[in-house]
């Protein structure tokens, strides 16, 4: 007998209502369709706003018992957060290379050079951890 068969129609009116759709084990690669968009995260400030925004209703949907609804609230919020997380790799890929500059410059006795980068590289490591 299938899953679907297997459930009642209660079941699946609560599933699907939640936002929850099934899909087959060879689809839970990163291939998968996106069927909803997360919020944008176009530079590092949006993507940090975004993080703190979305992890305080992750919390809250977490705060309890977990139920169909509140999967389907953790499903979309986690577009967002997947999209936010994006932005800050590549954000911080970019910072390592500033900082790279910075510790070639010092090899070099560059001194503008490590003065214009390191200026940029604490004013976005700063986003980060101040």
């Amino acid at each position: 007998m299938t899953l679907f068969k297997q459930l009642t129609s209660a079941s699946i009116a609560v599933i699907l209502a939640s936002g929850v759709a099934f899909a087959p084990a060879s689809q839970a690669s990163d291939d998968r369709p996106d069927h909803f968009k997360g919020k944008p995260s176009k530079n590092l400030e949006q993507a940090l706003d975004n993080l703190r925004e979305y992890n305080k209703k992750l919390a809250e949907v977490l705060n309890g018992e977990l139920t169909p609804q509140k999967m389907g609230e953790i499903h979309q919020l986690t577009y967002t957060l997947e999209v936010a997380l994006q932005r800050l790799e590549t954000e911080v890929d970019d910072l390592q290379d500033v900082l790279e500059e910075v510790h070639k410059g010092s090899e070099h006795m560059d001194f503008d050079k490590v003065k214009k980068n390191g200026k940029q590289y604490l004013q976005t490591s700063g986003k980060i951890v101040d």
